[in-house]
């Protein structure tokens, strides 16, 4: 039996479905991850599996039992379910500590715990106002563990930190994991900061699913443009064009679109392989731990990742498919 199920749920906002008909369910346990451009729907979606908005159709269950909205009931949200929203309020003019005893957050060594677990123990005696963002959301993530959930919904959790702080709610999320027995669903805008972490990412767009599967499967074949594009850098090219790079027979309709991914292919200064092509470089970008090249081949323009550092415009390389998955 699932344990989290989403039926047919369908929202209305001002007269546009922003949620359109979705379905699906995990286990517990099941790291789901939904990723999609502002505006396809995942907070609206997000909220209605935490109780906090009232879906027009369908039905949300958790654990065998529906999730009843605000509008059937006093208090709305669900006991077992907690919700992070992406701009993570606190109360202003506490400290930390009064302000997770006024949350609910258990005293003593549990509260201890969730303070370590969430890395803020060295802000305890702080104001709330005199936290940086990050901060700010470790504490929230802290009350809102104090409930006890069994489901923790974030809201995206990486998208207003800086690369050290994303690193480190990474890192705080995993020993969350480790360390209490609740599940996590995570919405991001961006499904790069999914790839690692998500066991299934679905990814919206205009308040429907458009496609899912494991990140792997997502990564390497993404059925459109717009689901390439949210997983990283990428190129469209004809199945036609990919079979002549690689000397490979065309066995399927050579008009047939493939998403390169820059990894994909490889650059050869000398001595190339057989297989490998003459290009030419067009241009070239320092991306930290490696270099991306435009490369033009076959009259087509790629992007290719490399280590090479000599790459300059106008230079004559040969270009090959590192593996042929296709």
């Amino acid at each position: 039996m699932e344990w989290l199920v989403v039926n047919q749920v369908v929202k209305v906002l001002n007269g546009q479905r922003v949620v359109n008909d979705i379905s699906f369910s995990i286990q517990a346990g099941h790291r789901l991850g939904i990723a999609g451009q502002t505006g396809a729907g995942k907070s609206s979606l997000l909220k209605m599996i935490a109780g906090l908005l009232q879906p027009d159709q369908g039905n949300l269950l958790l654990g065998g039992d529906r999730i009843k909205g605000p509008e059937e009931q006093l208090l709305p949200g669900h006991s077992s379910i907690a919700y992070l929203s992406q701009h993570f309020e606190l109360l202003n003019n506490y400290r930390v500590e009064e302000y997770l005893q006024l949350t609910g957050v258990l005293d003593g060594a549990s509260s201890q715990r969730l303070a370590a677990l969430c890395d803020i123990e060295q802000v305890l005696a702080r104001k709330t106002t005199q936290l940086s963002g990050g901060e700010r959301q470790r504490v929230a993530l802290a009350a809102a563990l104090g409930k006890n959930p069994r489901l923790l919904l974030l809201d995206e959790p990486f998208s207003n930190l800086d690369g050290a702080q994303k690193e480190k709610i990474k890192a705080v999320l995993t020993n969350i994991e480790k360390s209490l027995s609740v599940t996590l669903l995570i919405v991001s805008h961006d499904a790069a900061d999914l790839l690692a972490w998500a066991d299934t990412i679905l990814l919206m767009q205009q308040g429907k699913i458009v496609q899912q599967g494991s990140p792997t499967a997502l990564y390497l074949n993404p059925i459109n443009n717009y689901c390439a594009s949210l997983l990283g850098p990428y190129t469209p090219v004809s199945y036609g064009w990919l079979a002549r790079l690689a000397n490979k027979p065309e066995t399927e309709d050579a008009s047939k679109t493939v998403f390169l991914r820059p990894e994909q292919l490889k650059i050869h200064l000398e001595d190339p392989p057989p297989q490998a092509r003459p290009a030419t470089i067009a241009d070239v970008f320092f991306r930290g731990a490696f270099f991306e090249a435009q490369v033009y081949c076959l009259g087509q323009l790629v992007k290719v990742s490399t280590r090479i550092n000599t790459l300059q415009k106008g230079q004559t390389v040969y270009l090959s498919v590192r593996a042929w998955i296709w």
